[in-house]
């Protein structure tokens, strides 16, 4: 059901709009295939251990009683599975290839990696912060929309000064770091919480976490290209 409109869509324009017949409508056919399964094999994961596990450790690190082990592990969570996201490794390859053909960089294979792996690091760094900031908001009961805007108020004034460049790419990094494996951890460990602390609603407290994912990595990445550029 969630792929249908996907098809109607890419039907009706082969059909109607270019009139042409499906390129190898064989393999067309077999991707889509491929694309349910994985799908329903995603969701199914995601439910039998993604999200359990997100919100027990939140749990348990709630009635334990540290805050420090709390911060450590929201900074981590964040930081390791945004490195590990495929489409910021994607993105921030493609980057090293432009920025290189472009004479930003230099044009050889030991600077693009360098400038990659920084990108990376940079979005995770600043993934790891957001985590801890949305954790924070959380225990303190802190108004989200405070945050929020004073966040992309800091994101349009670092506009104005970061390499042209940057920009675009920033506003990318904000998007391509709340992906398949980042969104699920992230919005369980903020369900968790909410649900243990008391005072707190898992609906008006626990979501926001990826608000603040998408935020920072802009704001890093802007710094990190007045850093290069």
């Amino acid at each position: 059901m969630d792929l249908i409109p996907i098809i109607l869509v890419v039907v009706f324009f082969q059909s109607v709009v270019i009139r042409q017949p499906f390129p190898q409508i064989g393999e067309v056919i077999f991707g889509f295939l491929f694309v349910v399964v994985g799908l329903m094999l995603f969701v199914e994961g995601l439910e039998i251990g993604l999200f359990p596990i997100g919100e027990s450790l939140a749990y348990a690190l709630a009635k334990k009683g540290s805050l420090m082990w709390l911060m450590i592990f929201a900074f981590g969570l964040g930081f390791s599975t945004t490195i590990a996201e495929p489409a910021l490794i994607a993105v921030a390859k493609e980057a090293s290839i432009i920025s290189s053909g472009s004479g930003l960089i230099e044009n050889n294979q030991k600077t693009m990696d360098l400038y990659a792996m920084g990108l990376r690091l940079s979005v995770a760094i600043s993934v790891g912060l957001a985590i801890v900031i949305g954790v924070l908001r959380i225990l303190k009961g802190w108004p989200l929309y405070y945050l929020i805007i004073g966040g992309y108020i800091l994101v349009m004034l670092m506009t104005i000064i970061a390499p042209d460049e940057i920009i675009g790419l920033a506003y990318d990094a904000g998007g391509v770091t709340t992906s398949t494996i980042t969104v699920p951890l992230v919005a369980a460990l903020g369900v968790g919480l909410a649900n243990v602390i008391k005072g707190r609603s898992p609906l008006a407290d626990g979501f926001g976490l990826i608000a603040f994912a998408s935020l920072l990595p802009m704001i890093f990445v802007m710094a990190y290209g007045l850093l290069w550029f």
